[in-house]
């Protein structure tokens, strides 16, 4: 899909400035920051932008949202030939890497989910605070939140916001969903937003928005988010030379379990066995994990960014031992549900 011209040739801007949720973080862990990187979510180009001022010789850029690469325009000269965008998704970052020139890469950084800019604009469609048309696509192609919303039969819609969203009155909101568009065509945010907030008790001080499991369910089908990781994963793991350094940013529970599993399963040796579980074959292991344990915001920055409250960063190692080998996908906890 594309936009109306003028949400993508006038000069659009999100409300205050963008700001890139564990940035400090990364930089100190992986320091002293070289080499060429990839940012597979560039977005407002703050990790790219980062990492290039720290010392990275060159950083890709690639998203599937073409405001985004739009918006670079106005300070990518800054860098040179030391960055370059590329159009396209992540999951094929390997691809773009070496449409672009690079055989092997010293890095990959990931921020998943939506971006500040997308869900600052109400005409992108992704948030339920400002009306907008209901749209969710972060490539401004292929089918849309209202085309969803519309025309998936109700068990379906139920079974993506309980499974994307783990919404429990995922199907009371799907019968009133399907209620709703028999008279009409639910075509904004604010008219699904109310439609779920119908089917919900009144939120609590300091709760969520009643939609915000709903919305966040819809999008991640829209733009199957859930599939684009694991394929994003496995072209890390592809394009990563010995030493090179993955390092994901999560901000919802099904994200993090797919980047944590991946990982566990991708350094693990094998071997051990006891009495309750048979020993394992010994495996060489793709990757390498000083910890197991995901890096969360610092108190300070939850505070400056709310946005990062949910956030967590999980770094990994290429070991450079072992060839990408099959990836058993039933070990990486993804819900049992197709969208097409």
């Amino acid at each position: 899909m594309i936009m109306a011209a003028a949400k993508l040739n006038e000069p659009a801007r999100a409300e205050g400035p963008h700001i890139p949720v564990l940035l400090d973080r990364i930089l100190a862990e992986i320091a002293p920051v070289s080499g060429d990187w990839l940012d597979g979510t560039f977005g407002a180009g703050g990790y790219a932008r980062g990492l290039l001022d720290r010392g990275a010789a060159s950083v890709i850029g690639v998203d599937r949202d073409p405001l985004a690469l739009e918006m670079a325009e106005a300070w990518r000269a800054q860098y040179g030939d030391r960055l370059k965008l590329v159009a396209g998704e992540f999951g094929d970052l390997d691809d773009h890497a070496r449409s672009v020139g690079y055989d092997a890469l010293d890095g990959v950084v990931l921020d998943l989910g939506v971006s500040s800019m997308q869900l600052d604009l109400a005409e992108r469609g992704f948030s339920f605070m400002r009306d907008g048309p209901l749209d969710m696509r972060m490539s401004q192609a292929g089918m849309s939140a209202e085309d969803l919303v519309n025309e998936a039969p109700e068990a379906h819609l139920a079974d993506i916001l309980y499974h994307y969203g783990e919404e429990r009155a995922a199907r009371r909101i799907a019968r009133a969903i399907v209620a709703a568009r028999k008279g009409a065509r639910i075509t904004t945010t604010a008219a699904l937003a109310k439609i779920v907030e119908g089917c919900l008790p009144r939120p609590k001080p300091n709760q969520s928005h009643p939609a915000t499991r709903s919305f966040q369910a819809l999008r991640i089908a829209v733009n199957d988010e859930l599939g684009q990781l694991v394929n994003g994963l496995l072209a890390a793991e592809r394009i990563l030379r010995e030493g090179g350094i993955l390092a994901v940013v999560t901000f919802h529970s099904l994200e993090d379990r797919v980047v944590k599993r991946f990982m566990q399963l991708r350094s693990d040796t094998g071997g051990g066995g006891s009495r309750h579980a048979p020993e394992r074959a010994r495996q060489t292991p793709s990757f390498l994990q000083n910890t197991r344990k995901a890096i969360a915001p610092s108190p300070e920055e939850a505070a400056q960014n709310p946005r990062a409250r949910s956030a967590k960063l999980r770094l990994a190692v290429r070991s450079g031992e072992a060839a990408p080998a099959p990836l058993d996908f039933s070990a990486l906890g993804l819900p049992p549900l197709e969208v097409t």
